[in-house]
């Protein structure tokens, strides 16, 4: 039996998923050999096969905007207490004066990955029998490429996972190996099928969204604001899509596939890393995992009476 966990994408709602990987690791005690994760999950990952769950809600319960952004293109303010997120001009117009190619820059996030992700951490998963797979979207060759950290240095790796993280055009544009790479979402934000092709029989997938759409978004207000909804719109449609192919693979496959929903949506730009929020989704997380475990409980102890 081949075990395997996998990540989604979905930026600060990354803490929810450690809640629920929390769970599954510590309290019901599940073991893996493959882990997979996409953008805020690759940056996951790595942790998590080393076992470094204390570390890991370390990090994804105190990071902020100024850890992940060298140039930030968000400004946040707050009307009637609500937070309201529009552009940051000056921090655009400085970008694009440089010659960036994008509306921000989040070099301060590939410092974090190497303070975070050190090479004894990388040694100690390389000469492990688990696997740690994140996913990238090739913009040159228009393909979704998996890179193991198997077959990678360290230095790619940390390369690989920073380009995974990268959502385009509000962040860093990784150029690597002649090509331009950014956030692995943009190609396949729940990596299940890959999952499977590994020889996975069993697979546990986080998904950083609710199963059924909860919210209309409010009108655009602006270009910048236009494009964020029709980013998100395109990558609902990619989601879906991979939860289906996944669904169907695992049905082809025998292989048992368990899927971790959000219960509720957790924010609307999960560009925006809230220290308080990011704590709060990693308890939150974890209460749901533990929920979903005893329903489940619930559900088998009256069969086995029927039986």
């Amino acid at each position: 039996m081949k075990k395997a966990l996998v990540i989604s994408g979905g930026g600060s709602k990354g803490a929810f998923a450690g809640g629920v990987a929390a769970y599954l690791m510590q309290e019901k005690g599940n073991t893996y050999d493959l882990f997979i994760g996409t953008s805020t999950g690759s940056l996951m990952v790595s942790h998590l096969a080393a076992g470094k769950v204390s570390e890991l809600k370390e990090l994804y319960t105190n990071v902020n905007q100024r850890a992940i952004f060298s140039n930030n293109p968000f400004k946040i303010t707050t009307v009637d207490g609500a937070r309201v997120i529009s552009i940051n001009h000056w921090n655009t117009f400085w970008n694009f004066l440089k010659g960036s190619k994008t509306f921000g820059e989040s070099k301060n996030l590939r410092k974090l990955i190497t303070k975070k992700i050190t090479k004894e951490l990388y040694t100690e998963i390389y000469n492990s029998h688990k696997d740690v797979v994140v996913t990238v979207s090739n913009l040159t060759t228009n393909q979704v490429e998996y890179k193991s950290l198997k077959a990678c240095s360290y230095v790619d790796f940390c390369d690989w996972i920073w380009g995974s993280c990268n959502y385009v055009p509000f962040m860093s544009l990784l150029e690597k190996d002649n090509c331009q790479y950014a956030d692995g979402g943009l190609g396949c934000l729940v990596p299940i099928r890959e999952a499977i092709q590994r020889g996975a029989t069993v697979v546990d997938a986080i998904i950083l969204e609710t199963e059924i759409s909860q919210l209309n978004k409010m009108p655009a207000k602006n270009a910048f604001s236009l494009l964020t909804n029709v980013f998100d719109f395109m990558l609902e449609q990619v989601e879906r899509h991979n939860i289906t192919i996944g669904k169907l693979a695992a049905k082809h496959k025998n292989v048992e596939l368990n899927l971790y929903y959000t219960p509720t949506v957790l924010t609307t730009n999960s560009l925006v890393f809230n220290k308080k929020l990011m704590q709060q989704w990693w308890k939150e997380g974890h209460a749901y995992a533990a929920q979903k475990e005893e329903e489940a409980a619930s559900e088998f102890r009256p069969n086995m009476i029927e039986s």
